[in-house]
């Protein structure tokens, strides 16, 4: 191996990671996922495709001696569900990360607490709500009354302290191999001299070591019962008014302190249990569930459009429908129903009902 790879301290644990990211198996299985949907027409991935065993060959020895460096990233905006910028890497650089991805999540999955919910397997934005939903109407059975804590992070992404996250990844690997690949990535970003890329497979990985931290001071130092974190977005469930404030407060200096992290002021709130709250797409109350106004909006631009390119031939029946049932897909998991129908009433080629009814929870 090139001599640009410390040497490992004798009490280093899990040293053979960096062999498990870059045997040409795991490679293999990482370059299959970036072919999935739409993603293997793009330019890169069609060239790429054309020498495939030779190309991931290449990649594999320039893994192995450490001469692999993280290629240009290609830039785009988006505009849901808000504007912002996009940098997502090239197909090589993508291979190399889903081969990361593949490994570090074994290593974390253990370590992260059973109510952080963002792109974990067996998990998700439906299993938070039901999460979420749940809690609420614990407190309220147990105290008659509560209040919610949500805390937001400001600009999360692109404000990622790298060397923080950094010092982060050191306190569970020991591998300098892996440690120097995951730094490479870090490094590789774009955004300037904070933060990390949306696009990039690994971020979602970064995002959940990094506010880890916070999971762990919240439940095992402050001993809070009822919370749960979906990505930047947390929420907890208090008994009074008092201990809402006084865990706010907490959960906002660990931000700045430890993490130079900066809150959203007006997404990070307490109010009374009675109010619900706005989290993870849907208006969430002890009694039911509904989706929020900003996604009703984005549906009913969306239909229009599409309708419109119906008619005039630009799309099909099936594309419509696609579309639509993913959004119906969201929706069943509250008690928007009515609401679903008055959306797609005049449009009668939508079927809003489905194997789960609207606001039915669904049974493992």
């Amino acid at each position: 191996m090139n001599s640009r790879f410390a040497k490992p301290r004798k009490d280093a644990g899990m040293t053979n990671l960096y062999d498990r990211i870059i045997s040409f198996s795991n490679l293999e299985r990482a370059y299959k996922q970036t072919q999935k949907g739409a993603r293997k027409f793009r330019k890169d991935s069609i060239l790429f495709s054309v020498y495939k065993e030779m190309n991931l060959i290449e990649l594999w020895r320039d893994l192995k001696t450490g001469k692999y460096r993280v290629g240009e990233y290609i830039r785009f905006q988006v505009y849901e569900p808000k504007e912002r910028f996009v940098s997502a890497p090239r197909i090589r650089d993508k291979i190399v990360q889903f081969a990361a991805h593949a490994v570090i999540k074994d290593v974390y999955q253990p370590v992260f607490i059973s109510d952080s919910y963002a792109c974990l397997e067996g998990r998700g934005t439906h299993r938070a709500v039901d999460t979420v939903q749940r809690y609420l109407r614990a407190c309220k059975r147990k105290y008659g009354d509560g209040w919610i804590v949500k805390v937001d992070v400001s600009k999360f992404f692109y404000s990622i302290d790298r060397d923080i996250l950094k010092r982060i990844l050191r306190k569970k690997i020991n591998c300098p191999k892996t440690l120097w690949l995951l730094d490479l990535i870090i490094d590789s970003s774009p955004e300037g001299e904070v933060g990390i890329p949306l696009g990039n497979v690994t971020s979602q990985d970064f995002a959940n070591i990094y506010l880890n931290e916070v999971d762990q001071y919240v439940k095992r130092f402050l001993g809070v019962r009822w919370y749960v974190r979906y990505m930047d977005d947390m929420i907890a469930v208090v008994r009074t008014r008092e201990e809402a404030k006084t865990l706010k407060n907490n959960i906002v200096r660990f931000l700045r302190e430890r993490l130079n992290l900066s809150e959203n002021p007006k997404k990070s709130q307490i109010f009374p249990l009675k109010n619900g709250v706005n989290a993870y797409g849907f208006k969430i109350w002890t009694t039911h569930r509904l989706i929020r106004d900003q996604s009703k909006r984005a549906m009913k631009r969306r239909i229009k459009v599409m309708d419109r390119k119906l008619k005039a031939r630009i799309i099909n029946k099936k594309d419509v429908q696609q579309a639509v049932n993913s959004w119906l897909g969201h929706a069943r998991h509250s008690n928007s129903y009515n609401l679903a129908k008055k959306i797609f009433k005049k449009y009668r080629y939508i079927k809003t009902e489905g194997e789960m009814k609207f606001g039915e929870r669904r049974l493992n």
